[in-house]
């Protein structure tokens, strides 16, 4: 039997007061829990250790919302999948983080699970983290100390950690709104829903008509952490869609990925798919 976890009296209701509980002595024994789509499987023993003790954070309303802040679309951390698929503001800015999502379980995962409890989860399986890191999202945490922002490039340092400390909650993500940006999206599993991704990729870039520049390619279930490929972005930039262009991509994304071998699939498989994704990815983008 998986060992009993120990509940707060109550729920916070107040970002204050759940900053407070985290600032304790003993605050790495606390784990937030939004959600809970991911921790209720660790609880039930199925992976890895069940938390000690879980802090509720389900009421901070103050966790939640989507706005644009001059150069930036900011997203609460406790903002649904539900709520990215239905906002406005994420069709226009950043609709791939809402296709994301899209791909995320079913209608009840959705309902419940959040984008910030994608991210803190961190694992490199996790759907919004390559379009996050694509982006050039930034994290920001809160504590009674302050708040601070982390780079998505430095937020997932290693397997299933993040660069948080064990005072700090994630509060909002910050994604910075690029003039003439483009980012597209893909995930492959065993079904066409409900599936926990073997390849997720995200291609993002700055279209100055003829060519990309500022272009960003980051995949997920590929390795231990969520994965920029720098290799085959260097290749990328200053080119078109062109057919040539894709092949030399495709060339430098299999080169430089060194994929796992994992219950879902295999090294192999993974490096064939994502070239044959990144090459219609930019087939679709090039229009031929």
């Amino acid at each position: 039997m998986p060992n009993a976890v120990e509940p707060p009296s109550e729920s916070p209701t107040r970002l204050n007061a759940a900053y407070a509980l985290l600032a304790e002595a003993d605050a790495g024994s606390w784990r937030p829990l939004a959600g809970g789509t991911d921790m209720l499987v660790q609880i039930a023993g199925e992976i890895g250790e069940p938390p000690e003790r879980v802090l509720d954070i389900w009421a901070l309303d103050e966790l939640r919302g989507i706005s644009v802040d001059t150069d930036a679309l900011v997203i609460g951390a406790l903002t649904t999948y539900t709520d990215l698929r239905r906002s406005p503001l994420v069709a226009e800015h950043v609709p791939a983080l809402a296709e994301a999502a899209a791909t995320i379980g079913a209608a009840q995962i959705q309902n419940r699970g959040t984008l910030g409890g994608n991210v803190m989860n961190a694992s490199p399986a996790g759907d919004t983290l390559p379009v996050l890191l694509a982006l050039g999202a930034e994290l920001v945490l809160g504590s009674t100390n302050g708040e601070r922002r982390v780079n998505a490039d430095d937020f997932w340092p290693s397997y299933r950690t993040t660069a948080a400390r064990d005072d700090e909650l994630l509060i909002r993500i910050r994604v910075p709104l690029v003039p003439s940006q483009q980012v597209c999206f893909r995930k492959i599993g065993t079904r066409r829903a409900q599936a926990i991704s073997k390849v997720v990729m995200a291609l993002a870039w700055t279209d100055s008509g003829e060519t990309w520049s500022d272009v960003r390619l980051a995949l997920g279930s590929v390795a231990a952490t969520t994965v920029r490929a720098r290799a085959t972005e260097a290749v990328l930039e200053g080119l078109g869609p062109t057919r040539e262009t894709a092949d030399a991509a495709v060339e430098a994304l299999t080169s430089e990925l060194s994929p796992i071998d994992d219950v879902r699939s295999t090294a192999d498989y993974r490096r064939l798919v994502a070239g044959r994704v990144l090459h219609r990815l930019i087939r679709d983008a090039g229009g031929w």
